[in-house]
């Protein structure tokens, strides 16, 4: 169970290792996976740059991180993937995905810095299984240049360099609000490249393809609960009492100019 934290003491609220400005700003959640496996998420707020991060690593050692930059409206996914050393890959492949926050996606940055857990050796599953999110990535991010869209990318995707990617939706309205299109290039699109197939389905590791990545959040907090309570004039009045778990999968479609690129998207 999770509350807030309304008035931290002298070492701030129990089970939480880090206060600023009087505020919790990390919690280590246990998780289960959706192939039943445990995972440590590490969640951090920090309500003076309005972000929160989120990190864990799923069963098969890939590294994920989630950023929730609310001050720009900004949401990015980091994939930090083993490589295959057998066939030819270096030790570790980086990919980070952009696009817009939606309103009510996660708490805000306040209200997580000030969660705290009863029981951190619980292990937990989410309230809320939230539907599949699907982009088709079909514009890159030039990285030097992504400062306009947050703050936050060039060092959480400093090892993705050529692999940062966004959606032609998302860079309309970014273009909208006054960022410049030197920040962003249109990747190759089928009608462009004759005979261009997913790469599960594309033999040749040489060969350019439509590679997909899929990833899944399986325990963030969503929405803030309120609870009811009663002064002396006997009026109702609502307060913050709890936080709201939810789970949501995302689907990513991009170009990669091979298919060495994208060596977990195979027919199996």
């Amino acid at each position: 169970m999770f509350a807030g934290c309304v008035a931290p003491g002298p070492v701030g609220c129990a089970l939480l290792v880090l206060v600023t400005l009087g505020l919790c700003s990390e919690l280590r959640v246990r998780v289960r996976l959706a192939d039943g496996l445990v995972t440590e998420e590490l969640l951090e707020a920090d309500s003076h740059r309005d972000s929160i991060s989120l990190e864990f690593k799923q069963g098969d050692g890939t590294l994920i991180t989630f950023l929730a930059d609310f001050k720009q409206n900004v949401k990015v996914f980091r994939a930090l993937i083993l490589g295959e050393l057998e066939r030819g890959q270096s030790q570790y492949q980086a990919l980070c995905f952009a696009s817009r926050l939606n309103h009510n996606e996660i708490i805000p940055s306040e209200s997580m810095a000030r969660l705290r857990q009863k029981n951190p050796q619980a292990i937990r599953l989410a309230e809320e299984r939230r539907g599949l999110e699907q982009f088709t990535m079909n514009v890159a991010v030039n990285l030097s240049r992504s400062w306009q869209l947050s703050a936050h990318i060039h060092n959480m995707c400093s090892e993705a360099r050529e692999a940062v990617y966004t959606s032609e939706d998302d860079v309309k309205h970014w273009l909208d609000r006054g960022v410049e299109g030197s920040a962003f290039e249109i990747l190759p699109r089928a009608a462009d490249v004759p005979g261009l197939q997913a790469c599960r389905a594309t033999k040749d590791l040489w060969t350019p393809c439509l590679c997909v990545y899929s990833l899944r959040l399986e325990w963030y907090p969503c929405l803030l609960k309120y609870c009811r309570s009663r002064d002396t004039t006997g009026k109702g009045a609502p307060y913050k009492c709890g936080i709201k778990s939810c789970s949501k999968g995302y689907h990513f479609t991009y170009y990669v100019p091979q298919k060495q690129l994208c060596l977990w998207d195979e027919e199996t």
